[in-house]
């Protein structure tokens, strides 16, 4: 007798199953970028719904960031006066004497040196008309009784080496007609120390700023998580990971700094505006090629892309301390 058809559907050897993987597939992966599209614009949707409160939470942040970044612009923009000074700057003389003919007699002396390239005597006359082009006074100065510019002997000197320098700004300020000798450069270096310790200062105030960021959004992320302590118990109980449960937050510290970050640009470029006109007629007065630079447009993505990072750093740190302590009973 033959084998019924039962039989030989039993006796077909069955498929082997496939081996698991690890990786996840097409999907899946689709799927995770869409919960996680899903999530942000929620979290986008409750900071709108709620948007004063919202709007006070970002300004906070705008402020805390345009501070240091206004102040590191502008330190930026005075680090540029006086670099086309050169390293061997000519030597101002500043003169006690008012006379004419010894002044004249000093510049010829000082021409006959070998460190001396170039000996140019400045009158009290030529000194002011010259400061009242630069300076915008011209009104105020006629009002003077006298001139109280003193004659100034520009000496620019042959020589380049830091020794010859000295030895020749010592002998000038040995001159009894001399009152007082600066180099050119010397301002620049003195600027150039006090803008070094300027700088460090601002960064350090952003470094406390940020940090005021970071507490400051984890605070906020902390009361909302109290205000919604028990949706997220039932999320537990449905069987809600910490993972689930905490990446509507983040979100949220991520919207809070970004949105904290585009207001930040906003002031800083109001406060550059209102800044820019006065330090640029001061700092050409100095610097005939001194071009104000603002902050462009990679700069602020920058600003916006930090900032964003901060928010997300402050909701982490908030929920990673208060999410776990709610759990359901």
């Amino acid at each position: 007798m033959g084998a019924s058809p039962r039989d030989n559907r039993e006796k077909r050897p069955r498929p082997e199953p496939r081996p698991a993987t690890s990786v996840p597939s097409q999907g899946s992966l689709f799927a995770l970028i869409s919960q996680h599209q899903q999530v942000a614009v929620d979290s986008l949707h409750r900071l709108a719904h709620d948007w004063l409160s919202s709007l006070l939470t970002c300004v906070v942040i705008a402020i805390a960031l345009a501070l240091p970044l206004t102040l590191l612009v502008l330190l930026q923009n005075m680090g540029s006066v006086g670099t086309g000074v050169q390293e061997s700057g000519s030597i101002a003389l500043y003169m006690k004497q008012r006379e004419q003919p010894a002044l004249r007699n000093l510049v010829a002396t000082l021409q006959r040196r070998d460190d001396v390239e170039k000996a140019t005597l400045i009158t009290p006359e030529q000194a002011l008309v010259e400061f009242e082009r630069e300076s915008g006074l011209a009104e105020a100065l006629r009002g003077l009784d006298r001139n109280p510019l003193p004659p100034v002997i520009e000496v620019v000197p042959s020589v380049t080496e830091a020794a010859q320098l000295a030895q020749l700004v010592a002998f000038l300020r040995e001159q009894p007609e001399v009152e007082q000798a600066q180099m050119d450069s010397e301002w620049v270096q003195r600027l150039q120390s006090l803008l070094t310790l300027a700088q460090r200062l601002a960064v350090l105030l952003a470094a406390l700023l940020s940090a005021g960021v970071v507490l400051v959004i984890g605070n906020t992320v902390r009361l909302a998580i109290e205000n919604r302590r028990t949706e997220i118990v039932v999320v537990k109980l449905v069987g809600g990971t910490d993972s689930y449960v905490a990446r509507p937050f983040l979100y949220t510290g991520l919207w809070y700094g970004v949105g904290g970050a585009v207001l930040g640009c906003v002031l800083l470029q109001l406060g550059i505006l209102a800044l820019q006109g006065p330090l640029s007629q001061f700092f050409t007065s100095y610097d005939d090629s001194f071009r104000f630079e603002r902050p462009g447009i990679s700069s602020s993505f920058l600003i916006v892309l930090l900032a964003g990072a901060l928010g997300w750093l402050g909701a982490w740190v908030s929920v990673l301390r208060h999410l776990k302590e709610i759990e359901p009973r």
